[in-house]
């Protein structure tokens, strides 16, 4: 069985099911809803089949009003996903400052080198 990090992140894979999620940032929607802008690409159960997977994920919730099954954003699932990437976030910062260092210094020196040659002829 996979951790659920690993599950969100699979899900995440298919650029059908972030679209979906990208979807449910504005608010809660049904599943036809969810479905309208891939039906001519795919049939509804296919649609809901991607909305299993997100929900298996634990990114989003389905509930029950009457006939219609809403589904919202599951917001603290995606802030789990957030604190996990957040140390390579920090980690790539901080190399990318490094860097940034690095390159001024050589210009700087290579701008002193041109300087001093300058200066010689």
């Amino acid at each position: 069985m996979q951790d659920n990090l690993s599950q969100r992140f699979a899900a995440l894979a298919d650029p059908t099911r972030r679209a979906m999620l990208a979807r449910l940032c504005r608010g809660e929607a049904t599943i036809s809803d969810l479905a309208k802008p891939f039906l001519k690409e795919m049939s509804l159960p296919a649609v809901t089949k991607h909305v299993k997977v997100l929900e298996k994920a634990g990114l989003i919730t389905k509930s029950r009003e009457a006939q219609w099954r809403p589904c919202t954003l599951n917001g603290a699932a995606l802030k789990d996903m957030a604190d996990w990437m957040e140390q390579y976030r920090i980690f790539w910062e901080a190399s990318f400052d490094r860097l940034d260092a690095y390159l001024k210094t050589a210009a700087s020196r290579k701008r002193a080198e041109g300087d001093r040659n300058g200066r010689k002829k």
